[in-house]
């Protein structure tokens, strides 16, 4: 029998997805939404959405994304929504607590691919400004992060604007 082939050893790569659905609101008094931020970025928007901390959808999602790459709880574990301490806090924190994370256990971040579905509002016009802020809060290259808004074609509660929804898919690569 043949000996196997020799190879080199592969590279010591982990794929996270995460997720995040809000569901939106008009803003106090007549509902419970909050302002509406996606990545750190806040929209003139009649509706926000309705969760614990600030409900970035964005900031969440990634957040899931790294950890589930590193095999470590979710958001919701981490920082659960019964912790008044976490009550409208800004999403940035969970973002440096991400990348606090991924740097000690001798990751880095190798890219973002980010999908963010909602009827209104437009993205494009700050899509930029929303990948920058991705980008210096994990402290890599604004190329390292792709985000596309996408629409539900009217339907469902996303496609009839009653909520937002996030995918997130990340590769990180071990560097020590």
């Amino acid at each position: 029998m043949p000996e196997p082939a020799r190879t080199a050893p592969l590279p010591e790569i982990r794929v996270g997805h995460g997720y995040d659905l809000h569901r939106l609101e008009a803003h106090p008094p007549e509902g419970r939404g909050r302002p509406f931020v996606l990545a750190g970025i806040r929209f003139d928007h009649p509706v926000g959405p309705v969760g614990h901390s600030d409900g970035d959808a964005v900031f969440h999602a990634v957040f899931d994304a790294l950890m589930g790459a590193l095999g470590l709880p979710d958001i919701g574990q981490a920082f659960p929504d019964t912790a008044p301490e976490w009550e409208g806090r800004d999403s940035a924190y969970f973002m440096e607590k991400a990348r606090a994370r991924v740097d000690e256990a001798g990751f880095a971040v190798v890219n973002l691919d980010i999908t963010v579905i909602c009827e209104r509002p437009k993205l494009s016009p700050r899509k930029s400004e929303m990948t920058a802020n991705i980008a210096r809060l994990l402290g890599i290259e604004p190329a390292r992060v792709n985000l596309k808004g996408k629409t539900h074609e009217k339907v469902d509660a996303v496609g009839e604007g009653r909520a937002v929804e996030v995918h997130v898919v990340c590769l990180l690569a071990r560097v020590r």
